[in-house]
């Protein structure tokens, strides 16, 4: 995905095992991001700083939604273990990540760690990608959502 184009259409089952449209981020900003596996040191790091950063989220608006290719059983256990207060989506085979153009690093071995930032009609206004640097997402989308 580029800056400027439309949120895909999609639907997939969070932690919980409800369906979450595109269509219900619509009106709002939101922030989706990709990372590869739950309970994983980086990944962990990633999540709890969305968690710690929640209220920042809510102040300017926006929905949260984390995406990877866990089942719904461990999202759940991931979710309450670390207390996230957002939805762990399950991409089960990948088609989201496919549709975001969210590529693998290590020879397509790791899934790759990108953020997408769409305001309020769906637009992309911000996307950032580093498997390595997970707290600079967070800084990201906030920055990404204040210039809105």
């Amino acid at each position: 995905m580029k800056v400027g184009e439309l949120l895909p259409e999609f639907v997939l089952i969070d932690q919980d095992l409800n369906d979450l449209s595109s269509i219900e981020l619509l009106g709002f900003p939101c922030v989706i991001y990709f990372y590869p596996k739950d309970d994983t040191p980086g990944c962990t790091r990633q999540a709890c700083s969305f968690r710690d950063q929640f209220e920042a989220f809510n102040d300017l608006g926006a929905t949260v939604v984390g995406v990877s290719s866990d089942t719904p059983e461990q999202h759940r256990k991931f979710q309450s273990k670390y207390r996230l207060p957002y939805r762990l989506l399950s991409d089960l085979r990948g088609e989201l990540r496919q549709k975001f153009n969210v590529e693998s690093h290590l020879l397509g071995l790791i899934p790759g760690r990108e953020t997408f930032v769409f305001d309020a009609k769906g637009k992309l206004v911000h996307r950032f990608n580093s498997q390595l640097k997970t707290e600079q997402h967070i800084l990201e989308a906030i920055d990404a959502l204040k210039n809105l």
